[in-house]
């Protein structure tokens, strides 16, 4: 595809077809991330169900005085996984180790933080699914027995050395729950699944993130940047601080709707949350493949993206906002997509969708 074709698709050739999560993006929310980050579960907003069962197993083995079971929170990203993860290890006062499942790429970078963890430690894996094999069955006999076997010699020589480890709680976090094979997920105790959260509720994070940032925000300007965040915290506080810099630029340094409306169109997110890439994947499966059914692949190769980025950041919102539909045959855009768009579908594959 060219390149003023694929312009076409991310939007006018004036703008810049940024990814939704670029490198800058992560690096600013791991530096933000911290400091706006709630300190207790009384400050935590949202997930009311998975909070309280939490609370519940966590004073439980206060009380018997062990350790909590390990723990498993899937979902798509951005949602508060590693945020609830250090909110256990500061009730349990525990030590907080976090670490990446990619980042663990053989079983001695998995044995040395095991053999280090103190008795209580909260041990957190990130994106837990990728996990490579040999490393995940290390882990099978320390989340069970809490010791690390080491096999030595080989044929008739081989035999078992177990290590004994502190007992300890894994918390594992993933996008993909269905990639996790089910001897690692059967040793979990406790498994809770993060679902998006409602405007209101991002509307409260909103207004506490602006508190902690210094920044004043009037209500509908809170209203206006959690309606277009997708129901994601990250997204609506990445969303907050760019509201910020424009309002401090140019508006006096109050968010206001009309401040947060056009700081959020300058950044290319419409009135439904949805950014360049966004609308890029909509038009790639209703201008080049008919309104589909269409593979994930063909829609990667066609945008230049990665298919990993697209099902696991923006795939899920569009099935949930009803833009986009899974077949066996592949995606498909909604009525809402081309409506969404401006554009109307031909008459057969209007017939088809509705």
């Amino acid at each position: 595809m060219s390149d003023s074709a694929r312009k076409k698709l991310m939007g006018s050739e004036d703008e810049d077809p940024e990814r939704l999560v670029s490198p800058d993006d992560t690096l600013e929310d791991e530096v933000y991330g911290a400091s706006l980050r709630p300190r207790t579960f009384a400050d935590y907003v949202g997930q009311e169900r998975v909070v309280e069962n939490l609370r519940i197993a966590i004073d439980a083995a206060k009380r018997r005085n062990e350790t909590l079971e390990h723990v498993l929170f899937y979902g798509p990203p951005g949602l508060g996984k590693t945020t609830l993860a250090a909110l256990i290890a500061r009730e349990m006062n525990a030590n907080f180790r976090p670490t990446s499942g990619p980042t663990l790429e053989k079983p001695k970078d998995l044995v040395g933080i095991l053999t280090s963890l103190e008795a209580g430690d909260v041990l957190f894996i990130d994106e837990i699914h990728r996990l490579g094999r040999v490393v995940e069955e290390f882990l099978y006999p320390a989340m069970e027995d809490y010791q690390i076997d080491f096999v030595v010699d080989r044929g008739a020589y081989a035999k078992t050395i177990k290590l004994p480890l502190k007992r300890f709680t894994l918390i594992g976090a993933t996008t993909r729950a269905g990639m996790l094979t089910a001897p690692l997920r059967e040793r979990f105790g406790i498994v809770h699944h993060l679902d998006y959260y409602s405007d209101d509720e991002l509307e409260r994070i909103v207004t506490r993130s602006a508190s902690v940032l210094g920044v004043p925000i009037e209500r509908d300007g809170a209203a206006t940047i959690a309606s277009r965040s997708r129901g994601t915290p990250r997204i609506a506080n990445r969303l907050l601080r760019r509201v910020r810099d424009y309002a401090e630029v140019r508006a006096g340094g109050t968010i206001t709707d009309a401040v947060a409306d056009e700081a959020l169109q300058r950044e290319g997110v419409d009135a439904r949350g949805l950014d360049r890439l966004d609308r890029a994947f909509l038009r790639t499966i209703v201008e080049q493949y008919g309104g589909g059914p269409v593979g994930i692949s063909a829609i990667a190769a066609t945008l230049t993206e990665d298919s990993e980025t697209l099902e696991d950041v923006v795939e899920p919102y569009l099935l949930k906002a009803g833009f986009v539909v899974r077949t066996a045959s592949g995606r498909k855009a909604t009525p809402d997509a081309y409506r969404h768009l401006g554009t109307l579908p031909n008459r057969p594959q209007q017939d088809r969708l509705l």
